[in-house]
């Protein structure tokens, strides 16, 4: 299917204030009901708006239902993945800001000028989900886990790594909207790109009800991937906090055999804990020059988007449209 746009009467295309970029896959029984609800939140803050839905390759009549309902679709001829499918939606959004949001029902709508509320001063809002989200026993200990490991990425808390439910100025998300994965990490790489370049982040908590439909996360399959996702993202954004540890547990453990060897066998050191010593000096050293590589990428990319924000993407008042 092509990709279809349908825009909403009360539409100005020369000044809209929001985009509301939702993927989905699957969701034809589910999808009018989560429009209407985001229209009916919109409307009541007197902005100008739009809804994208994404279908990313549904086998049922998702794409159908979302231009019934009176959003703009675009649609993937095949399953592509949920973080192609909001690097689509960015890529065609219109707004000055841009909210991310699931098309399942786990995201509540009516939480949604609660993000828009904190966009002013904040370049980032991030819904995290609260102590009441319903969500089973294994992903609450697997987001813990993620959300420690962040936190010793980037050098701040991290109260909710993979929440798919955010609001973020638009410049910076089409900034990093080529640095994102096309799986469900997109929000873990997007949290470390707007922190390691300097810009503002907040985070909004919200109680998330329970999904509606099945989960599309795989927990073993997708949970030991996203892991190394995180590992990957770790390296790109923060690298010597990855090296660093590396390095210093193989050279401590080079000396230690050494030392044990020389003290308590009684003989020379030998190779093995000479090499573990000098391959911990050329990881430090690798380290050393990713961090340094990094850096200036991301200052290059934070002095573009800086401009930018400045220039045209200061969030308007929440007052009724003239």
């Amino acid at each position: 299917m092509a990709s279809g746009i349908q825009t909403m009467a009360h539409l100005q295309e020369d000044n809209i204030s929001v985009s509301v970029v939702m993927p989905a896959y699957g969701e034809a029984h589910a999808i009018k009901g989560i429009i209407d609800r985001v229209r009916n939140v919109l409307d009541g803050l007197g902005l100008s708006f739009e809804i994208i839905v994404v279908d990313d390759g549904s086998p049922d009549q998702t794409a159908r239902e979302a231009l019934a309902a009176g959003a703009r679709v675009c649609a993937h001829p095949y399953n592509m993945g949920n973080g192609a499918a909001v690097k689509t939606g960015i890529r065609h959004a219109r707004g000055e800001n841009i909210v991310l949001m699931d098309a399942d029902g786990q995201h509540p709508p009516e939480d949604i000028p609660r993000l828009l509320e904190k966009l002013g001063p904040y370049d980032l809002v991030v819904g995290a989900r609260s102590s009441g989200t319903r969500a089973s026993l294994h992903r609450s200990a697997a987001n813990a886990v993620y959300n420690r490991l962040a936190t010793y990425v980037s050098g701040r808390k991290i109260e909710d790594l993979t929440s798919g439910f955010r609001a973020v100025k638009a410049p910076i998300a089409r900034e990093f909207v080529n640095l994102l994965p096309n799986t469900f990490s997109y929000p873990t790489t997007l949290t470390l790109a707007v922190i390691r370049t300097g810009y503002s982040l907040v985070y909004v908590p919200f109680a998330a009800p329970a999904r509606e439909g099945k989960s599309k996360i795989k927990l073993f399959k997708d949970g030991s991937r996203f892991f190394l996702i995180i590992l990957k993202i770790a390296t790109l954004f923060a690298p010597l906090k990855i090296f660093l540890p590396t390095s210093l547990i193989m050279f401590l453990s080079g000396l230690g055999y050494g030392l044990f060897k020389i003290f308590f066998l009684h003989t020379r050191y030998g190779p093995t804990s000479a090499m573990l010593m000098t391959i911990a000096v050329v990881v430090f050293l690798m380290g050393l020059i990713s961090e340094q590589v990094a850096q200036l990428r991301f200052d290059h990319m934070g002095r573009v988007v800086s401009t930018e924000v400045t220039e045209e993407s200061r969030f308007p008042a929440a007052s009724p449209e003239e």
